[in-house]
């Protein structure tokens, strides 16, 4: 799988600070690998608030008729992160398409440059009737600005 984030969406990095908590590890300590497809979401929000998207009305919007749900998750887990640290999670929309939105992210520790983990999430519009959509003009206007 190709992490290469399209070029034109490159510039806009949103930022998220995580604290590992107890629950997020493993018997020893370590950062359980579900624990980091939490921390991504909890990223996806944050990206959203950013970008003037409010996640309660962007994952499942009754009115508008369409919801975003996570399709597709990929990630690689490079060096361990233990119980107290801090993380920052790097995130970046990697690729809009038609009906889908793929983000992707990266992890290092607070102050430092090693890339811990990285990943993507795939999210695909749909319907009230769960089916696939074309995602609506005002979100991709809105993570495209």
């Amino acid at each position: 799988m190709t992490l290469t984030p399209n070029p034109a969406l490159e510039q806009k990095v949103h930022r998220t600070t995580v604290r590992v908590r107890f629950e997020d590890t493993d018997p020893y300590g370590i950062v359980y690998f579900v624990s980091y497809f939490r921390y991504c979401h909890r990223a996806i929000e944050e990206f959203l608030r950013s970008c003037g998207l409010k996640p309660e009305e962007t994952f499942k919007n009754v009115q508008e008729g369409f919801g975003l749900p996570i399709v597709e998750a990929w990630g690689r887990f490079r060096r361990p992160s233990r119980y107290g640290d801090l993380l920052r999670i790097e995130t970046r929309i990697q690729e809009i398409r038609a009906k889908a939105i793929i983000f992707r992210f990266e992890f290092y520790p607070e102050e430092g440059t090693d890339l811990l983990a990285e990943g993507t999430a795939n999210l695909l519009a749909i319907g009230p009737d769960w089916r696939v959509r074309e995602l609506p003009e005002r979100i991709k206007n809105l993570l495209s600005s």
